[in-house]
């Protein structure tokens, strides 16, 4: 479906009266779900000493909660289509607000990694249910500023999340970086239901075996990626995971152009605007991913600032990510997504090129801050691209191949940065990170050139 053709749809449908106070409550439970990602980080050192965790240990809690939830994304997505996906938003909501309290109260490595497990599978069912209801409200020119909000909450809720982590761990204790989701979360599991309209889904059943080769597929790879940030990316763990990783999703293949009722329709990932959007958002999160992971240790090791310093030092860079989402929210309809990707790269070139050329703090806030600006409007253009070739009982499952190629980029861009940037880690200098900078606007750059192809399918992108 065409942004023309969906435009056309909802002339004859109103538009939701209370379309913009569902957006708001939506971002609001999806901010929670990012935050989680980063706002551990920070808490990490004394989690560690209080439960006795070792090098491992302190890893896992950081990364069992991507691996759950890049694993179950697309499961998730298909039983928002076939269940509706308000009723798996609530459901989500509630485990992930109860995961979390179990999370504070943990007082054990088991119960803690448990939980934070937990936290994965409550956000895989309701991140791609909660975006599939956006795209079912929203259409047309407001379908784009909507995703415009949507994806400011990336690199925001990333920003946020390690500020959040510096002020609890300094504050209160770790345990209220798990503690504050319940109190937001409850509300929203009383406010949600008397908002958010019923929309039925398609029917049908999800395909078990398409979902379990997806869901160790997924996990598999983004294990590798995740390890190969530690070991390495020729060592044994991280081929081996990938290499199985690679042929679970050969067989996932085989399965959607076999079974009757497959998890993901093969036509999807055909369409070339689906297509570029997946890649799109790999490349976007990677960048934004190296953004916080090599600021955070030139900003820490190299110039001694705190972590509470180093997270308000992020807080341009999250105003970036939100007014370049704003911003291509505003000009995607008008331009198309060819040219808003390619000038977002662009700009997050330039503000990378200039992070490594002047190892400065005051530099380097500014010149991320403008790259986070560009990254932001790849976000809108790469939700642009893959929805303007999905139909509305499509959208949770493409919902769902949006959030699972997000983790990839997570996974891929802390891997490649840090294997870059491994001698400065080693022996940090205001200098010694500047491969890392350069090899992340090398990769935009490369994007932006890649991007100016135009998909066939449609001239909507």
């Amino acid at each position: 479906m065409t942004t023309s053709d969906r435009a056309a749809v909802a002339a004859e449908a109103p538009p939701d009266p209370r379309r913009w106070r569902v957006l708001a409550m939506l971002g609001i439970a999806q901010l929670m779900l990012i935050v989680d990602v980063t706002v551990v980080a920070i808490a990490l050192p004394d989690l560690g000493a209080d439960l006795g965790l070792d090098r491992a240990g302190v890893t896992w809690v950081a990364s069992s909660y991507a691996l759950v939830f890049g694993g179950l994304m697309l499961l998730g997505g298909r039983a928002a289509d076939v269940l509706g996906p308000r009723r798996l938003v609530l459901a989500g909501l509630g485990l992930f607000t109860v995961a979390s309290l179990a999370a504070g109260l943990a007082d054990t490595a088991g119960l803690l990694l448990a939980a934070r497990a937990l936290q994965g599978v409550g956000a895989a069912l309701m991140s791609p249910a909660a975006l599939s209801i956006v795209v079912r409200t929203f259409a047309g020119a407001e379908l784009s500023r909507a995703l415009g909000v949507w994806s400011a909450l990336g690199g925001a809720g990333a920003a946020l999340g390690v500020l959040l982590g510096g002020v609890l761990t300094a504050g209160p204790g770790w345990p209220w970086v798990f503690f504050v989701n319940v109190p937001v979360g409850a509300l929203l599991l009383l406010a949600l239901p008397r908002s958010v309209r019923p929309m039925p889904g398609s029917g049908g059943r999800v395909d078990a075996l398409g979902a379990l080769l997806a869901t160790l597929s997924t996990a598999a790879v983004v294990y590798g990626l995740v390890t190969a940030g530690d070991r390495g990316w020729t060592s044994g763990t991280t081929l081996v995971a990938v290499a199985v990783g690679l042929a679970g999703y050969a067989a996932f293949g085989w399965r959607i152009t076999a079974a009757s009722t497959p998890l993901v329709d093969p036509d999807l990932l055909r369409r070339r605007p689906v297509v570029r959007g997946l890649a799109l958002i790999l490349v976007a999160t990677a960048l934004m991913i190296a953004v916080f992971f090599l600021g955070s240790f030139v900003l820490q090791q190299s110039h001694g600032l705190s972590a509470l310093q180093t997270g308000l030092s992020f807080l341009p860079v999250a105003v970036g990510t939100i007014l370049g989402s704003n911003l291509a929210g505003r000009v995607l309809p008008r331009r198309g997504v060819r040219a808003v990707s390619t000038g977002g790269l662009l700009v997050t070139a330039a503000g990378l090129a200039v992070a490594a050329a002047v190892p400065s703090v005051p530099v380097l806030i500014v010149a991320t801050s403008v790259a986070a600006f560009g990254i932001g409007a790849v976000f809108v253009a790469s939700a642009g691209s893959l929805f303007s070739a999905v139909q509305p009982q499509e959208a949770g499952v493409a919902s769902a191949a949006l959030s699972t190629f997000h983790e990839f980029g997570a996974a891929t861009g802390v891997s490649a940065v840090s294997s870059v940037a491994a001698a400065a880690l080693v022996t940090p200098a205001p200098d010694a990170f500047a491969p890392g900078y350069w090899f992340a606007a090398v990769v935009a750059a490369v994007a932006a050139l890649l991007s100016l192809a135009r998909p066939r399918d449609t001239a909507a992108v």
